[in-house]
Parts: structure tokens; sequence; C-alpha cells
């Protein structure tokens, strides 16, 4: 059997690198070529067969978006797994992507753990996943190295992932990046009293600490679990607030993930909920939230 092949598209040479590395690493078998730019993409994959691309979006000449768009109308590339490695995290940008047919994300940051489980989902949707693996059993090399994938922010705004996006294997240091901030109080974060609440996501349900609240999203804090949470992740934020534990259900997604605290192994996790509910009784019930002014009080101050 001919090998895989890769094709790794982004204007960043250190990313480029990186990615070929966990790749070459995880799947020795693997062919990995690389482009800059959409462009240079875009007239390798006329001239030879590509079984997966991992493209970044923001790119000179020719931008993800649209090299995804040109690969949709070519009868030989419209069922080829594309994956988006990207920043780009509003819900117009995950729309567009999803509409022009992209097979799904990769949010920067990321771990290698995180690019490798959307590597090997695509691969096994075309029939190609067993046997790299069966070449990998073969070669012993270290997956999960020191390199982690998880600076690679690129300068860009916000992170996306086309649908629910797979847990990670396991917690890996060097994942989140965040300013200094102070943990929160152990005692408040374990129970689910006044300012917090329960989050559900598709790994588990983990209680949380409302850090603030606006009609738009959610700051939260959460305790950092076995399986890590990722961006675009669906998940329900259930609120009780008040004497009468007047409770809401607020539907939602992960829009971005920090550490808590300014180090690899943070026990906290600072979470970015974004609402999507347009319903008037939520937009009421988190506005009287957010007028009782509860959402911090289970915190240090400054934190």
């Amino acid at each position: 059997m001919s090998k895989v092949s890769v094709l790794v598209v982004d204007d960043a040479s250190f990313i480029r690198d990186l990615v070929k590395k966990c790749l070459r690493n995880y799947f020795p078998g693997m062919r990995i070529e690389d482009a800059v730019n959409g462009r240079k993409a875009q007239a390798m994959l006329a001239k030879e067969a590509f079984d997966l691309v991992l493209c970044d979006w923001e790119m000179p000449e020719m931008s993800g978006l649209e090299l995804l768009t040109w690969c949709r109308e070519q009868e030989s590339l419209k069922s080829m797994p594309f994956v988006m490695v990207t920043s780009r995290g509003d819900k117009e940008n995950v729309v567009q992507a999803i509409q022009a047919g992209v097979s799904g994300y990769v949010s920067k940051p990321f771990t290698n753990e995180q690019l490798l489980t959307k590597v090997k989902q695509a691969l096994h949707k075309v029939g190609k996943l067993d046997a790299l693996i069966n070449v990998a059993a073969t070669k012993t090399s270290p997956a999960f190295g020191n390199d982690s994938l998880s600076a690679l922010t690129g300068g860009k705004p916000a992170v996306v992932a086309a649908t629910p996006a797979a847990p990670a294997a396991a917690p890996s240091r060097g994942l989140l990046n965040s300013p200094p901030v102070k943990a929160p109080v152990a005692a408040a974060a374990a129970g689910g009293g006044r300012g917090q609440g329960q989050l559900r996501l598709p790994n588990g349900i983990q209680q949380c600490v409302i850090k603030a609240l606006s009609l738009k999203e959610a700051l939260l804090v959460v305790k950092r679990a076995e399986t890590l949470p990722q961006v675009l992740d669906s998940a329900v934020l259930d609120l009780e607030q008040g004497d009468n534990a007047e409770t809401a259900r607020l539907n939602g997604y992960l829009h971005a993930i920090v550490a808590h605290e300014q180090k690899p192994d943070s026990e906290w996790l600072q979470l970015t909920f974004r609402f999507v509910d347009q319903d008037a009784q939520k937009l009421d019930y988190i506005s009287r939230l957010i007028a009782r002014g509860t959402a911090q009080k289970h915190f240090i101050p400054g934190a």
C-alpha cells in the first residue's frame, strides 16, 4: 500500500515544522508535504493526490477558506478530508467553514494529542488509519515529547472547531497560556452554592464557579480533570441562584480555555462559555444575575 500523504498549509514556518514533527513522530509511514499559503497548496493539489489537508485560515494570496471552497468544487477533491488549523473562533466563521465543507477543526493553541486526535478521525473516515497504525507499531517513536504545540497562538483571534471536538487523550503540560492570576477558593469551586453552577460537557459534568457574567458569555473556573475540555465543545451551563433556588439551563459552547494559574500544571482552568440561546426569559434571567452582582463572590479580590 502506498504511503498516506498529508499536506500542511500555513504561512508560519515554525508552525509547519512543529506540525510535521508531531505527525512524523506518531506516523513514521506518513508522507508529509507543506505549503506556505493557499495558492501554493492549490498548485500542489492540482498536480498530486493527498489523503488529508491540514490548513491555516488566515494566509496571504489565498486563505484557508478560499482553498477549501476551491477543493470542494473539484470532483477529485470533494471528499478529501480538510481540517482547519486555526485561531478564528467567531460563530460566523464557523458557519462559513461548515457551509464550505470543512471536515473538522484543530484549535490554536493546541497540544500534540489534540492534533493527532483530529488527524486520526479524518484518516479513519477514508480508511487510511489502520495501515498507518500498523507501521507505527513497528517503529517505536515518542508521540508526545516536550515539543508541545501549545505555542501555536499564531497572534490571531480566537479558536474554532466545526463540530464538538473530541476530548484530548490525556492532560498535557504546556497546553494553556494565561496572564498571572490568583487561584479560586478551593472550597467554593467544589460545591454548588450562590454564584456557582454545573457545566455539562461531552466528557462529563463539572462543578464551576462564575467569575464574570455578561449577556453574551460567562467566565467560569473549573478544576482540571483527567480529560481536558476543548474549544468549541458544545456545553450546557446550569445556573442556580437566589433563595428560591431559581435555575436556568443555558446552551452554548466553549469559546476559549486558559490556565487560571501561571504554570503548566495549573490545577484550575478558566473557561469562556459563550451563550447561543436567544430566549427572552433566559436573557432576562442573566440580566437579573448580573444586577445581583453575585458572580464574583467566590473569588479572592483581584483574581
